[in-house]
């Protein structure tokens, strides 16, 4: 006989029945991390100097880009053979307006390049040009004319103004490598500064 008091169950013999197992309860799987809202920093690594252009034996193209021109009421008259060259004078630059444009050889201006306009310098030409104020000097490919404004002898590309440490406009040494030169390699003698003041017979 079962007998039933204050919610006891008592079996047969007096055994109190088995206690409920009770699992405990699955904690909840923790929720994914939201994505990353903020992109990594990155550290910013100052540009690469630029590197000199590289002089090699090039043909000097008769006729265009080296034809007579005229520019503002202005005739010029390009040489279109290999002459040495030396001049002093007011260098300029030219940046991202004039990227990607035509040069008056037919090239793709690039502004990271190391080239250079010249209003009658054969093209294309190797010329060493040097700045100077503080002695620095570079070797550029002149592959365009210019720079069109009375005073200024060259218009280099940014880069080559940006190693000369020309902001704005510089006092420049102009002087061109004829192919003699470049196959002797007389330009790979040339340090990267000189001193103030040395003269155009030091920098031959």
């Amino acid at each position: 006989m079962l007998v039933v008091g204050c919610g006891t169950v008592r079996l047969p013999g007096g055994t109190p029945p088995p206690a409920p197992s009770v699992e405990p309860e699955a904690s909840p799987a923790p929720l994914p991390e939201p994505p990353q809202t903020r992109t990594p920093r990155v550290a910013k690594r100052a540009p690469a100097p630029p590197v000199d252009a590289v002089p090699r034996v090039e043909r000097i193209r008769q006729g265009a880009p080296n034809h007579p021109y005229v520019i503002r009421g202005e005739s010029y008259e390009p040489d279109d053979t290999d002459v040495p060259w030396f001049e002093t004078g007011v260098a300029s630059w030219y940046g991202e307006p004039f990227h990607g444009r035509r040069t008056a050889n037919g090239e793709v201006y690039d502004m990271h390049g190391m080239t250079a306009a010249h209003k009658t310098m054969p093209l294309p030409s190797y010329a060493v040009v040097r700045n100077r104020v503080n002695g620095r000097q570079v070797v550029v490919r002149v592959n365009d004319r210019g720079p069109f404004i009375d005073g200024r002898v060259i218009d280099l590309s940014f880069a080559a103004a940006r190693k000369l440490g020309i902001r704005g406009l510089g006092e420049v040494e102009v002087r061109r490598l004829t192919h003699d030169e470049i196959r002797a390699g007389s330009w790979k003698k040339l340090p990267q500064t000189m001193a103030v003041g040395e003269d155009r017979a030091k920098l031959e």
